[in-house]
């Protein structure tokens, strides 16, 4: 036998006498005493985001023609709310680069942090989280995880393509220590709590 014989023969045998060894169990870090709404509120008001309990989409609808009274095209990715722009109908994601207000409803939220959780499912096409000049979210206040670890095992997590976690309008403020709002994309952003 060669070498490489004499190797391979020597792991097939050492397989077979293996014993099953469990992986470590990864902790949670869970709190019961928690309040996951309040603790998101805080945290996403901490990046910027403003957030409202509303009964109705129409609510949200009105809610949001108070607060951008210019808005003239929106497209939304939920059935929910309709848009003035198709979004079935975007051939290309730079067919949303005139979209003033982008609709998306979160696949769920993390309280630690204040974000929420999308996919290519939520988004239909990506780049409406990133090309919109302010986005209004959907979030059902049940859909809540309390941090990053119970996040990561939420069933279904990783059978998406493409997902984000998304936090808060983008900001930068490494250019002369000054903070630009909308520098990377989306200038505003508003979260409605509403039940699925």
């Amino acid at each position: 036998m060669s070498n490489r014989e004499d190797f391979l023969k020597s792991v097939r045998d050492s397989l077979v006498k293996r014993t099953k060894t469990e992986y470590p169990e990864v902790p949670k870090f869970q709190n019961p005493a928690i309040d996951l709404k309040a603790t998101f509120i805080k945290n996403a008001n901490l990046a910027a985001v403003d957030t409202f309990d509303v009964s109705s989409v129409e609510e949200a609808q009105e809610i949001m023609k108070q607060r951008l009274p210019n808005v003239k095209i929106t497209c939304s990715s939920t059935d929910e709310w309709v848009g003035t722009k198709d979004i079935s109908k975007i051939s290309h994601p730079r067919d949303l680069d005139d979209v003033d207000l982008g609709i998306v409803r979160a696949e769920f939220g993390i309280a630690e942090m204040g974000m929420v959780w999308v996919t290519e499912k939520s988004l239909k096409v990506n780049a409406i989280g990133f090309l919109s000049q302010h986005i209004a979210i959907l979030l059902d206040p049940d859909e809540i995880t309390e941090n990053m670890h119970t996040a990561y095992s939420k069933k279904g997590l990783f059978d998406a393509n493409y997902g984000c976690f998304v936090m808060g309008p983008s900001a930068t403020a490494d250019i002369g220590a000054v903070l630009v709002r909308g520098a990377q994309g989306a200038r505003s952003l508003t979260l409605f709590f509403l039940k699925k």
